[in-house]
């Protein structure tokens, strides 16, 4: 993206970015009723066949993404006018999605801050390594990324040491407001979830809300993983890095069919949220259509986008993502490159070694 686009395309989104409660409203009962309402008919399905209710829950795990669209919205304060209604909406949310509001508010506003700078990586994101930096790691290290950028991990064991057990605890200096947010959401999960048990019995309980919340966090960790890391993606160091720059071309728009495009709240238009995260869910698109240098984002589809589970270490030789299988040919390029500039510079300095007057006889 050149430089005259990135200096229009804060102010061309900026009509996009005011809330408008009557969409807000609609979203929350288009949103949660249909959950209720399939979380209960789940339940009298368990009565007819386990088949039958698998159907019903990998619809309502879809729901679940949806909502945490909208306690996403409430973290960014663009959801409702009100700060307050934001932060209660918002943690009320956070309880039917595993997630502590003022915790993930405060990690994620990090995240955008920070996204795709190599010098400021660790809050909010996942974890990614450079070429350089793999190589140079202990043994173990690179068996520990490697472990972690498994699919089975990142996608089936994810959901499980992200929702369940991380998001369960304060993280370290964490202030008294994002520690009591914390134990709020904790209480009120442990509350509803021996209430539910006591009304239906803890093995329906697991039956049905146990495949909705491995089917939904595998589907977030997907939408957010996706959607920073495609082959062409933006990442720089602290001296290089620019903020608009890192959301429009480090962040992709995901072309989803009309259906999933409402079911995950516009998010597939994250270059726009990353470049303004002020702009509503419903106010994305719009805001896309109504920028040209914005229409022009990195667009991928479902099927390139699987493409990006054999993305594992970013080269930034370059500049793109690469798998384990491709390492050895970055090393070597890498190499050749760095011994190619030191040539260059040995030549260089041999030419300005020779003496006035002598040039002419090389």
């Amino acid at each position: 993206m050149d430089q005259p686009n990135i200096s229009h395309l804060k102010k061309n989104v900026a009509p996009f970015e005011k809330t408008d409660t009557k969409a807000s409203i609609r979203q929350l009962i288009n949103t949660l009723v249909p959950l209720l309402a399939l979380w209960y008919a789940a339940y009298l399905s368990l009565s007819v066949s386990y088949w039958l209710t698998l159907p019903i829950v990998v619809v309502a795990s879809g729901f679940i993404v949806r909502t945490f669209i909208l306690f996403h919205d409430c973290c960014h304060q663009s959801f409702f006018k009100s700060r307050r209604a934001n932060d209660i909406l918002g943690t009320i949310l956070g309880v039917v999605t595993l997630v502590p509001y003022q915790q993930w508010k405060n990690a994620h506003s990090i995240h955008h801050s920070t996204s795709s700078n190599l010098d400021k990586r660790g809050i909010g994101d996942i974890w990614i390594l450079t070429v350089g930096e793999y190589t140079a790691s202990p043994l173990w290290r690179r068996i520990a990324y490697r472990i972690y950028r498994n699919p089975l991990v990142l996608f089936g064991v994810g959901p499980i040491g992200v929702f369940l057990i991380q998001y369960r605890f304060n993280r370290r200096g964490a202030k008294r407001k994002e520690r009591m947010s914390n134990y709020v959401t904790n209480a009120l999960l442990v509350g509803s979830y021996m209430l539910m048990v006591w009304a239906i019995g803890w093995q329906a309980f697991l039956m049905i809300q146990g495949p909705i919340f491995l089917i939904s966090g595998s589907l977030g960790i997907w939408l957010f993983y996706v959607q920073h890391q495609f082959e062409d993606s933006y990442f720089e160091n602290e001296n290089e890095w620019n903020y608009v720059k890192a959301a429009v071309d480090g962040s992709s728009y995901y072309k989803l069919p009309m259906l999933l495009q409402w079911i995950t709240g516009n998010i597939g238009f994250h270059h726009v949220h990353h470049l303004s995260p002020k702009v509503p869910n419903y106010n994305l698109e719009k805001a896309h259509h109504a920028s040209v240098p914005l229409q022009k984002a990195t667009t991928i589809t479902i099927g390139h986008s699987l493409k990006s589970l054999g993305f594992r270490l970013w080269d930034e030789h370059s500049k793109t993502f690469i798998g384990f299988k491709d390492l050895k040919h970055a090393i070597k390029k890498a190499t050749s490159s760095a011994d190619n500039k030191a040539d260059s510079a040995a030549s260089q300095l041999k030419i300005r070694d020779v003496p006035a007057g002598s040039v002419n006889l090389l």
